[in-house]
């Protein structure tokens, strides 16, 4: 059971820090601020994000919802959330923005934090960097500075750890959003690669003393369950489909590669042909001139040979991220397992 207030720590253009819940964060000068007072139903985000995966996922099926709060002084408290409901393409008329305005109207109606500070949405096998993650969250910060994403990853937490991370979008990749242009001159001047696109922000998981006595008696009344399990020293499929995604990515990469190599020969094709071009027209001109004829006219070469457009880089940099997620899940996963190898290991040196 995990019941819990979040905390986000993360740098904004004031140089101070916002809290997503109830918990400490830090300024620049490294004091700690104090812990903002208690409020009922703060813990309630992290079982609602749970619960409406429960209900609502199936496999690889993605939920999303909103999240609530207000900023208090420097920091930003998300004390509420709300699901997107599922609809199907026979609610053409179903409207999500004047959803989402009514759940807002009506939770102020009840004295409940309404205010709009981002939102959350669910992952499989840690596939989140996508361009609609990218597009959504540039529109909720390009609105609210300091709106987060909250990624949970039911898979992860079914092994018996909460996996719950918050990401905003630099601000480097703020600027080449807010220009729209993605070509790869652009993004080569703004120095922006897949390491820092996205800025992960630090979580904490704090409860309230009254839930912590709580858990504390259920634990005690609960029943001892077999836990030798989590000592097995085999693989689950996790590891597995892990691979196959990473692999799927891969492949991928090779093919934008592939388009990116087609490119520049077709630049290179064309340079020699522009050349050649303009040499014929200059022998041309040569044997005009001897003949006592005007020049011809002067023409725009880039009418003539229209430059190849360029592969979109967007979305080879959003590969690329989500490659790296895979290899850093990948890496945590064989750590447990490493682990656990070295322990049997020893206890069977010991033995013997």
């Amino acid at each position: 059971m995990i019941i819990g207030d979040i905390c986000l720590a993360m740098q904004v253009p004031q140089e101070t820090s916002f809290c997503l819940g109830q918990l400490y964060c830090k300024q620049n000068h490294g004091k700690h601020l104090p812990v903002c007072n208690h409020r009922s139903g703060f813990f309630k985000v992290v079982l609602k994000i749970i619960k409406h995966y429960q209900e609502e996922g199936q496999g690889n099926e993605v939920v999303q919802g909103v999240l609530l709060g207000l900023v208090v002084d420097d920091r930003l408290e998300i004390t509420n959330c709300f699901p997107f409901p599922q609809h199907t393409e026979d609610d053409a008329d179903f409207d999500e923005v004047q959803y989402q305005m009514e759940m807002m109207r009506s939770l102020r109606h009840v004295n409940i934090d309404h205010l709009h500070v981002g939102w959350y949405q669910s992952t499989y096998y840690g596939s989140f960097v996508t361009r609609a993650l990218l597009d959504s969250q540039f529109s909720y910060q390009h609105a609210i500075e300091e709106s987060v994403v909250l990624i949970y990853d039911p898979i992860k937490t079914a092994q018996g750890s909460l996996s719950l991370k918050a990401y905003r979008l630099t601000p480097k990749l703020m600027e080449v959003c807010k220009e729209k242009d993605f070509s790869p001159e652009a993004l080569k001047k703004a120095n922006i690669a897949y390491e820092n696109m996205f800025e992960e922000v630090p979580i904490v998981i704090k409860n309230s003393y009254l839930i912590n006595v709580m858990l504390w008696e259920l634990e005690k009344k609960s029943a001892v369950a077999d836990r030798h399990e989590l000592l097995s020293l085999a693989s689950s499929n996790h590891l597995g489909k892990s691979l196959q995604l990473l692999m799927d990515r891969v492949d991928e990469m090779s093919q934008d590669i592939v388009k990116y190599n087609t490119y520049l020969r077709n630049v290179s094709k064309q340079q020699q042909q522009k050349h050649q071009y303009q040499q014929r027209r200059q022998q041309e001109n040569i044997q005009r001139q001897s003949r006592g004829e005007p020049p011809l006219p002067e023409e725009d070469i880039n009418k003539l040979f229209k430059p190849p457009q360029p592969p979109p880089r967007m979305e080879s940099l959003l590969i690329a991220g989500q490659i790296n997620t895979y290899c850093q899940n990948i890496k945590e996963f064989n750590a447990q397992n490493l682990g656990k190898l070295f322990m049997a290991q020893a206890l069977q040196d010991y033995n013997n």
